[in-house]
């Protein structure tokens, strides 16, 4: 039989009403898989426990939120030989399983993606550091991240909103910086920048529309506003629009990008949810396509070329 490893988050949002761990055991069989379970205790278990396993595991299960994913992928990019693995969304939010249509039950999914197929993507790094779908930095940003769990479990994803009310404020901090694109050198003042590879970011569907997953490409979108109100009002009209026509926001697609903060940085970057910590104010974005995922057949067409 085939081989898998199911990578499972305890503290994942979902896997709190899974009753019965037999139904991951016998669905993989069907599928004619031999499945380890193995749970994370602490941060950064994910990554150290992929790095961990054998070169020949069949599939690796991510069970868990966007943070536990970026985990997995983190540590499959410093093996040698990379292992296929399989998104199956157990988080609050999910951006990466919205993304491939995964928004049915735990075991509906797994049956989806078991019935998909392997893809090499797109995997971005800023740094060295990877990221599979968004690095994000401004004002608010730390919601994703800094939002007590014991609300999450309490309001869901109405906990991100009751912790971002809290450290409300009407202005908004603005960065001058120096970026570069593909080569060509570029200034401005910015309170919002996004580097994502994904048509999905913090619960919004169709950010982009046209977003290729194995294009060697990612998407910058740098926005001037400053106030929570013109926020909002991006937001909003992100909910109508590709992000890309939005006035305010400078955007561009590119696989190569370079960006100096010239003012003092007061928050930290996420990335895929989870805050990337760091002391310098020079970041470069790349990206490079050398993993597979395992995708739902009915997603490829919408989001791959090939």
């Amino acid at each position: 039989m085939k081989k898998c490893v199911v990578i499972m988050n305890p503290e994942s949002g979902k896997k709190k009403k899974i009753k019965n761990y037999m139904d991951f055991y016998d669905i993989l069989r069907k599928y004619g898989y031999d499945t380890e379970i193995i749970f994370t205790k602490a941060k950064g278990d994910a990554e150290n426990i992929i790095q961990s396993l054998d070169d020949n595991i069949d599939l690796v299960v991510s069970g868990g939120g966007d943070g536990t994913l970026n985990e997995i992928v983190t540590g499959n990019m410093k093996r040698n030989k990379k292992l296929i693995i399989a998104p199956l969304p157990m988080g609050s939010t999910n951006d990466v399983g919205n993304m491939y249509g995964l928004n049915k039950s735990v075991f509906e999914n797994l049956e989806i993606l078991l019935q998909g197929t392997a893809k090499k993507i797109d995997v971005c790094f800023v740094n060295g550091k990877p990221f599979v779908y968004v690095a994000c930095f401004g004002d608010y940003i730390d919601m994703a991240y800094a939002t007590p769990r014991s609300l999450k479990e309490k309001y869901g994803k109405g906990a991100y909103v009751l912790y971002g009310l809290k450290q409300f404020s009407p202005k908004l901090n603005n960065y001058d910086i120096k970026y570069k694109v593909d080569g060509k050198e570029y200034t401005g003042n910015y309170s919002f920048i996004f580097i994502t590879n994904s048509s999905r970011v913090a619960g919004q569907p169709d950010v982009y529309y046209d977003v290729k997953l194995d294009d060697n490409m990612f998407e910058v979108a740098l926005a001037d506003v400053d106030s929570f109100k013109d926020m909002v009002k991006i937001m909003v009209m992100a909910t109508n629009i590709d992000v890309k026509d939005i006035p305010n926001v400078t955007y561009y697609q590119t696989n190569n990008f370079e960006i100096e903060f010239l003012s003092p940085i007061k928050t930290s970057w996420c990335l895929d949810g989870e805050e990337y910590k760091n002391d310098t104010n020079k970041f470069t974005f790349t990206v490079e396509q050398s993993m597979k995922m395992l995708v739902p057949k009915e997603q490829i067409n919408k989001l791959f070329d090939e």
